[in-house]
């Protein structure tokens, strides 16, 4: 089909205060092949019937008894925001300069003079329809290329996101031989999201990017991962960079997924005393998802066997998260780590 022929489908609006006019126009083009054709001779109706048709061409009479038509238009233009090209006939008996003027200022495609030429009015309705069917096919095609983009990126995140994951799995093994853990701090990290009432988008963020708050790790060397007792004053401060160090790898992602692991990486050592680090936050400072994880990584960190030291008993680990609350850990996650199902030895639910 080409641009300049007749779509039996393309919705005509015709308004004009006169019925005998809206008869003959919807004649005339009847005559040239169109079918979808709608006549009012109300103003303050076209607008409802705008919304309710889509028309893809609207034959506007400028000088209606109930509405002022260039208002009518106004609000034509308004309600079609965002959508492609609406062509606006202006219907007119007033030929003077001055009415062309105000019509193209308020939005007019084209005019058609009082009395009728059915010729003139084919002729513009068909070169509107086309230039319409243009800038739908346009955004047809923006749109589609839109999705492709898209699909690309989601795909380019995706793979990232999965080397990410596979690095942080090899962080862990280094510290943690089941590799487990990362799973382990997701599943909790998302169910201390649901107790405190989090919507189910941010829950499934904190399950998803949580497990890669460790990553940083990759950079410590194992004398200091690995040491049985305690950290000297040097050794603390290389093993704190495991979260800038984490952060700087998750860095420059630009999706809700890689921004929010990378808040994680860089926060879940902070405290909500203000003296954690690497920045030494306090309170709602602290982003959320890091306060989460804080005490989902704790407690899974002290219950499970290390290669330098054996598992903490869990009601241990529940009774200092609990003491922790108000200092080292916010005090409403703090406060539901126990019906957490991971947390107290249920199952956890199955995910999709």
């Amino acid at each position: 089909m080409t641009t300049l022929s007749v779509s039996p489908a393309d919705c005509i609006l015709v308004a004009d205060d006169i019925v005998e006019n809206t008869r003959v126009l919807k004649a005339v083009l009847e005559r040239h092949g169109y079918t979808n054709i709608h006549t009012t001779t109300e103003a303050r109706s076209v607008v409802a019937l705008f919304g309710e048709l889509r028309p893809d061409i609207v034959l506007l009479d400028l000088h209606m008894p109930d509405a002022n038509g260039l208002d009518v238009m106004r609000e034509l233009i308004a309600a079609n925001e965002g959508g492609p090209f609406l062509p606006i006939v202006i219907l007119t008996g007033d030929l003077s300069s001055q009415a062309r003027r105000d019509a193209l200022d308020a939005g007019a495609s084209d005019f058609v003079a009082k009395p009728f030429d059915p010729a003139e009015v084919q002729l513009r309705v068909r070169n509107l329809l086309a230039t319409r069917r243009l800038h739908k096919q346009l955004a047809l095609e923006n749109r589609t290329l839109e999705e492709r983009v898209k699909e690309r990126t989601d795909a380019l995140a995706a793979s990232r996101l999965e080397v990410l994951e596979r690095l942080a799995m090899a962080t862990e093994a280094r510290d943690d031989m089941t590799g487990d853990h990362t799973r382990r701090v997701g599943q909790l990290a998302a169910e201390l999201a649901e107790l405190i009432k989090q919507p189910p988008d941010f829950v499934e963020l904190v399950r998803r990017a949580a497990p890669l708050h460790d990553i940083g790790k990759i950079a410590i060397p194992d004398s200091i991962l690995h040491k049985p007792g305690a950290l000297t004053a040097a050794e603390s401060e290389v093993m704190q960079t495991h979260t800038t160090i984490g952060a700087s790898i998750l860095s420059g992602g630009d999706n809700a997924l890689m921004i929010t692991a990378e808040r994680i990486a860089a926060s879940h050592h902070e405290r909500w005393d203000g003296k954690g680090y690497p920045y030494r936050l306090a309170k709602e400072a602290i982003p959320l998802e890091g306060r989460i994880t804080a005490v989902a990584d704790f407690y899974d960190a002290l219950t499970h066997d290390r290669p330098y030291r054996h598992a903490v008993p869990r009601e241990f680990v529940l009774l200092d998260i609990e003491r922790g609350a108000g200092t080292q850990f916010d005090p409403a996650i703090a406060a539901v780590i126990r019906k957490a199902p991971s947390a107290v030895g249920r199952r956890p639910r199955a995910t999709t």
